[in-house]
């Protein structure tokens, strides 16, 4: 008996092992095809951004690292709808048709929202915020040296926070989906929710009103698209248990 309750967890644990395997071989195949990639990504971001400006190195490995990075970077975004499909297979069997179905949706929701929030930051906030700091280091008459690694640790640490911040519609309706969360206790916790909100914006941006708000704003949005669906989540699952109470 205690063999067989413990094999069903024993037989969890293989299926878990050999989907995190293929997600790592996927990642890898992912990283290889993304190193040939990364070059011309590379050069059009500062062409894009810095047209008339060199880019400095401080140290003989930073373009190596650069480089890496946004190999990394692209093979993550590549790999994460496979991620996330292995991760619906793998609960799977204990969800009913109806979750199945709405879990596989949040799949390409998901990885839309993460590019949505990483095309907002490039094209958007990027633009803004390079401007802003140009011109205080002129008023304060200091000329500007980019040095790659700080330039590109900048860019990356604005934007990829975006791309998960634009993942809050999902998890809220995640939460909501296995009864953790509700509208109520999202309306409840709004004040908090700003503030968070507000706080985060002035961590990953220069200490400047307009590029704070510019950034808390659409996390507000989201938020409250948040609730809003998770309303309407809320009055489906109910309709849903009502109409297997009738059958």
């Amino acid at each position: 008996m205690k063999n067989d309750e413990l094999q069903p967890l024993s037989d969890h644990l293989g299926e878990l092992r050999r989907r995190i395997i293929w997600c790592l071989v996927f990642f890898v195949i992912a990283l290889v095809i993304s190193l040939f990639y990364s070059m011309p990504i590379f050069r059009y971001i500062v062409s894009d951004l810095f047209p008339k400006q060199a880019i400095n190195t401080m140290g003989l490995q930073d373009g190596m690292r650069i480089y890496m990075n946004i190999s990394f970077i692209m093979a993550f975004i590549v790999t994460l709808p496979f991620l996330m499909y292995h991760a619906w297979r793998f609960v799977q069997p204990g969800l009913n048709p109806r979750e199945q179905r709405a879990a596989l949706l949040y799949i390409p929701v998901s990885v839309g929202l993460f590019l949505l929030g990483i095309a907002f930051g490039y094209f958007v906030i990027i633009p803004y915020l390079i401007d802003f700091l140009k011109n205080i280091n002129q008023l304060m008459g200091l000329g500007t040296l980019l040095a790659a690694k700080e330039t590109f640790n900048f860019l990356f640490g604005v934007i990829l926070p975006l791309g998960i911040f634009f993942e809050l519609p999902i998890i809220i309706l995640f939460l909501t989906r296995i009864r953790i969360i509700t509208p109520q206790l999202l309306a409840k916790m709004r004040r908090y929710a700003y503030f968070i909100m507000v706080v985060i914006a002035a961590v990953i941006t220069p200490p400047d009103f307009l590029s704070n708000i510019l950034v808390a704003i659409p996390l507000i949005v989201l938020y409250e698209v948040g609730i809003w669906l998770s309303a309407g989540l809320v009055r489906k699952m109910e309709r849903e248990e009502a109409d297997d109470n009738a059958v």
